[in-house]
């Protein structure tokens, strides 16, 4: 027989889905049929594998220790020390729900084939050098992702209901989400644009329209919502805060390239000649957008800290008490805009208080 206590990790998820992380190789009818013989109980009773588990919960399998082995995965860390020398995650704030990380440009933020090493694997193995997860089934998961190229915040939820509470948040949009951008051309006023986006899967990009073609399918299209602020502005080059209304894929890209307005070093959405010059005068390979700052809405942040802020001047509650934690303008950025003369002091203040 083992037993096992929940973690607050593990808590708030239902019974059978944490059996199947606690034994992964076992089929879920198998599992079912122990419940109902009671070779599996919870807190001493018969389960059905539909309640939903709290921490401190006591969890009893009546296996022998080979039939234990032969459906357990042997737990093991995520082994990435040769790389983690070299990036460290940069932990914007941390509590025992959330990790809130700043992810370089280059990096996956989940795994595309099965040997990649995402940022879900970076968050995992800095929480097991923690053993903030050491007797729990609970893997850390992403709950917002970016682009490889786009730089930026990422939410990650450290137990089951952190990661369903940031997680449904971003998917009811009652998160607000704001980047910035370098972009062609002098985009001199606040812009409130609504479109259709739809996507090309083949060759995985996506077409902007202000309205729906005549005859063609609604299912095909898929309405997007962006706004975007000037910053620093010149004939040819500006600064942009965005503020991300719906989040489709490659929006931000394609919905400004539409506008007129094409990112730096976008080989997919730009403009090739706008990029041949910030490549060779910057050594610019990618799009220059940065995912700057999360506003989290009260009913969530009211039971977070600010004090778990890593830098207490990236992060304030505003006036409707959302909490907003944002990242410092990327160096790229910053050397870009020197170098267009457009980065001057007040320039930081004045992105800062765009909303």
């Amino acid at each position: 027989m083992k037993e096992f206590i929940i973690s607050h990790q593990e808590e708030g998820q239902r019974f059978d889905k944490y059996l199947v992380k606690c034994l992964p190789k076992a089929q879920k009818s198998f599992l079912y049929k122990m419940l109902r013989k009671k070779n599996i109980v919870l807190n001493g009773k018969k389960a059905d594998g539909n309640e939903k588990i709290k921490a401190g919960d006591s969890v009893k399998i009546f296996f022998s220790d080979e039939t234990f082995e032969k459906f357990s995965d042997e737990k093991t860390s995520v082994k990435i020390a040769a790389v983690s020398d070299e990036v460290k995650l940069d932990v914007l704030y941390e509590d025992d729900k959330f990790l809130i990380v700043n992810k370089p440009s280059g990096m996956l933020s989940q795994k595309a084939e099965k040997n990649d090493i995402s940022l879900v694997e970076y968050v995992n193995d800095y929480l097991a050098a923690k053993e903030e997860h050491k007797e729990s089934t609970f893997k850390a998961g992403i709950c917002n992702r970016l682009d490889r190229n786009t730089s930026g915040i990422v939410v990650a939820g450290k137990s089951v209901v952190g990661l369903q509470e940031m997680s449904a948040a971003f998917h009811d949009r009652t998160i607000k989400k704001y980047y910035i951008c370098i972009v062609k051309g002098r985009v001199s006023k606040r812009v409130h644009i609504k479109g259709w986006l739809r996507k090309d899967a083949d060759v995985n990009k996506v077409n902007v329209v202000k309205n729906i073609p005549h005859g063609a399918g609604m299912d095909d299209y898929t309405a997007i919502e962006t706004e975007y602020f000037p910053v620093c502005i010149s004939d040819e080059v500006s600064l942009v805060k965005v503020h991300l209304i719906t989040g489709k894929t490659h929006q931000i890209r394609a919905h400004l390239a539409y506008e007129k307005h094409p990112l730096a070093g976008d080989a997919k959405y730009g403009d090739k000649t706008f990029n041949r010059y910030f490549k060779e005068k910057y050594g610019i390979k990618n799009q220059m957008l940065h995912a700057y700052e999360l506003a989290i809405p009260k009913a969530i942040s009211s039971n977070m800290n600010i004090d778990n802020a890593a830098d207490k001047d990236n992060a304030y509650i505003n006036y409707t008490g959302e909490m907003c934690i944002r990242t410092n303008v990327p160096d790229g950025f910053i050397k870009v805009l020197k170098g267009e003369n457009l980065w001057q002091h007040g320039t930081q203040e004045d992105l800062e208080a765009l909303h």
